[in-house]
């Protein structure tokens, strides 16, 4: 006779418990086969007693570790409960988890989301994207998304790199949630804090430019930047000096700045918001603010237009750059002597058409004799077209020579004349 169902919550009881999980780990092992045999270690009296009454075989109080044939619990269970011993266990819960079914159904998974990240034309044209795929699948991202249930946002960050990649070149800064509505359809989804999804674009736009990612805000919004995404239009800005200009609002500020000979930090939301024509044939550039700190200090209202990079240039940078290359001015640069400052030398040439200015070899040997400091040089070495035998002299000398420690003879060049010195890298 068939027993009534609720006979199989016996087996909730203390006596089973330790016994039936074995049963459970044994069944997922085993994809649900009844095979083998479970035990128990160092059973108490109330679990020898239910082996007992389920084998029917005594076993003696001293005993150490009882094992059972799972068949014999199976055949005991069902004329018991009336139901199999994997329905027993899936009553009591939770369901039962087939690791094996389930790795296959895992692997599968992420074999179909790579395939559909294999099938952007970023694979074939960008070494950094298939790295950055086969990390996603190496480190556990992408299991973790499957597991979340938020393997959408793989295709999402595609679409984002996407169209990062695919815009033209010279296309004005997109400001962040523009981006996010634009491939997401979600104006805060690229918001730090919102899951995932900027994370994973972040990681690729790291390995594109061959850097680690920073965990500071900081350096995320310098990662957007550099890929002219704005985060925040007010915190990109750029620091000028005496550099006129026409248009309302800031074209006026600043003229009026440089009257007084005051330095002007300019924000992209000004750039963007009060347009401004900047017509001067000459803008110098340096990298660090101290320098330009010195010549108002020391030129006031008679330094020739300056503008600083601060380190890194920004999106407010560039885009007044280009603004000032457009209206037929030329850039003059100068900033450290280190690998670093020379490949922001070479960058402004390319985009800009900018000149370096006291970056020769003879201005490096000249800094190298008045810098005290002799800091070695670090990070990869950068090629000097416009000067090839600087290169040659840098990975001799191996030592820096930052801006501060020539600022004397730039200073002296500006004030010369009214119109500085000639080009002494030529």
């Amino acid at each position: 006779m068939t027993k009534a169902p609720e006979t199989y919550e016996r087996y909730r009881g203390t006596e089973f418990r330790r016994l039936l999980a074995a049963a459970r780990r044994s069944l997922e092992r085993n994809g649900g086969e009844i095979e083998g045999s479970i035990g128990l270690t160092n059973p108490t009296t109330a679990e020898r007693n239910a082996v007992i009454g389920i084998t029917g075989t005594y076993r003696s109080a001293d005993v150490r570790r009882i094992t059972i044939p799972l068949s014999v619990l199976e055949e005991s269970v069902r004329n018991v409960a009336g139901m199999s011993l994997r329905d027993v266990l899936e009553r009591i819960g939770p369901q039962l988890r087939f690791r094996a079914d389930e790795r296959t159904t895992l692997e599968q998974a992420r074999q179909s989301i790579l395939a559909g990240g294999e099938t952007s034309p970023l694979h074939t044209e960008h070494p950094w994207y298939q790295q950055w795929l086969t990390g996603l699948a190496s480190d556990g991202t992408i299991t973790g998304l499957i597991n979340k249930e938020d393997t959408h946002l793989l295709s999402q960050a595609v679409r984002v790199l996407e169209f990062l990649y695919s815009r033209p070149s010279g296309s004005p800064p997109v400001m962040l949630p523009s981006l996010a509505d634009a491939t997401t359809g979600d104006t805060k989804a690229l918001n730090p804090g919102r899951g995932s999804l900027p994370t994973l674009v972040l990681r690729a736009l790291a390995m594109a430019r061959g850097i680690p990612l920073g965990s500071g805000a900081e350096a995320r919004r310098e990662l957007w930047d550099a890929f002219d995404v704005i985060v925040d239009d007010l915190a990109s800005r750029v620091l000028v000096l005496n550099l006129p200009a026409t248009g309302q609002g800031l074209g006026q500020w600043l003229s009026d700045a440089a009257h007084y000979g005051t330095p002007f930090h300019i924000s992209l939301h000004q750039l963007i918001t009060l347009p401004i024509t900047v017509n001067l044939p000459t803008v110098y550039v340096c990298e660090n603010p101290a320098v330009l700190r010195r010549a108002a200090g020391e030129l006031g209202a008679s330094s020739p237009p300056l503008i600083c990079a601060e380190g890194r240039p920004s999106t407010a940078f560039h885009r007044l750059a280009r603004l000032i290359v457009d209206n037929g001015g030329l850039l003059r640069y100068h900033g450290d002597f280190d690998w670093p400052g020379i490949a922001m030398t070479n960058a402004l040439r390319i985009h800009y058409g900018a000149e370096p200015w006291r970056m020769s070899s003879a201005d490096y040997l000249n800094g190298v004799r008045a810098d005290i400091d002799h800091v070695p040089l670090a990070g990869k070495p950068q090629d000097t077209l416009w000067d090839p035998k600087l290169a040659e002299t840098m990975t001799r000398e191996n030592l820096a020579v930052y801006e501060e420690a020539v600022a004397d003879t730039l200073l002296k060049d500006w004030d010369t004349a009214a119109d500085p010195a000639p080009d002494v890298s030529e």
